[in-house]
């Protein structure tokens, strides 16, 4: 089993990592910042449909300051998703802020809604943190998901990314009959492939989603993390591994039931292949987000020297030996992942 037992530390979004968000059209000047936010006057618990302890705050505010506010988050939201034409924004509304105290970044969900059709979407406001960046970056250029983000300052914003959260996946629906649970332990396997490639760490059950999509047969799914906060932090290699978390026991025993080795080799070899293509059709700027990474402070000092240390004995290899900083650990482990097949 699997445990972090200390909250991680926060890194600051250094100037090279600036300059990289800034050649790539990550950052931008918004009208809100994550301070504004955290002036809210009273909260009250949020439940879900089943009356459940959501760990999220509905926060209100001063009916002054919520005018002002609302005005700003329909124009962020145009910003992210409209890339600044605020000609939408005069029917968008934002009706609700949520806000939550437990995890490493504290984030504001903000739920906008279009007057004209009472349809809603949401999108989240946390602290930037490097850590957070990178991971989010990794995603977007190593997997099969497009991430959409702007940063302003200490500010980060977020897309809502859709899907089932994996706590409530595994408990509602992994034993229900018209799923098939073959697929979605394929596509476990492949989320435990790309998560230890590019480090990834802390992959609980609720820090993933199950994005689930009718075919014309069956149903596909796709496994995509929604926290990006423990990227290439932790020094011990199982926190990268999602199958050693214990509330993702019940999906491990699923792969083991119904894949045989040779099919679980098979699906780790098509997720790095495809990895590796993403690699190379997005070089120039992997390298310049690797490059900023080598330079940054990610992680502490005593971490770094054990995640070496394990990763060596992991790949069989002195050359971890060699890294100095996390940054150096991420870019090695993605070579030696995505350039031969993993050791057994």
């Amino acid at each position: 089993m699997t445990l972090i037992t200390k909250k991680k530390i926060t890194y600051a979004i250094q100037p090279p990592l600036h300059a990289y968000l800034q050649q790539y059209d990550r950052e931008t000047t918004l009208p809100v910042t994550y301070k504004d936010l955290t002036h809210f006057s009273g909260a009250y618990p949020l439940a879900d449909r089943q009356g459940r302890d959501t760990m999220w705050e509905t926060v209100f505010y001063e009916p002054q300051a919520l005018r002002e506010l609302s005005d700003g988050l329909a124009q962020v939201y145009a910003i992210l998703k409209t890339d600044g034409d605020l000609s939408f924004t005069e029917h968008l509304l934002a009706d609700r802020v949520d806000y939550c105290r437990f995890g490493n970044s504290n984030p504001f969900r903000v739920r906008i809604v279009n007057q004209l059709n009472d349809n809603y979407d949401y999108f989240y406001v946390k602290k930037a943190d490097a850590s957070r960046v990178y991971g989010l970056e990794l995603e977007h250029l190593l997997s099969p998901n497009s991430l959409n983000y702007l940063v302003s300052g200490e500010t980060l914003i977020e897309e809502h990314i859709v899907g089932i959260p994996g706590d409530d996946f595994i408990r509602d629906r992994l034993r229900a009959p018209h799923l098939n649970q073959v697929r979605i332990a394929k596509e476990f396997v492949k989320f435990n492939e790309r998560c230890f490639a590019r480090l990834l760490g802390d992959m609980r059950a609720y820090n993933y989603v199950i994005d689930v999509t009718p075919d014309f047969e069956d149903e596909q799914y796709r496994v995509r993390a929604i926290d990006f906060d423990q990227q290439s932090y932790e020094g011990k290699k199982t926190m990268y591994l999602p199958q050693y978390f214990k509330d993702n026991r019940a999906v491990v025993q699923l792969c083991s039931k119904l894949l045989k080795d040779e099919t679980i080799r098979q699906y780790q070899t098509e997720e790095r292949t495809l990895m590796a293509r993403r690699a190379r059709s997005e070089r120039y700027r992997l390298k310049d987000l690797i490059d900023c990474m080598r330079r940054d402070e990610v992680s502490t000092p005593e971490k770094v020297e054990l995640l070496k240390l394990q990763l060596g004995q992991h790949h069989g290899t002195e050359q971890f030996r060699r890294c100095r900083s996390m940054g150096d650990v991420v870019r090695l482990n993605l070579k030696l992942m995505l350039t031969r097949p993993r050791p057994e």
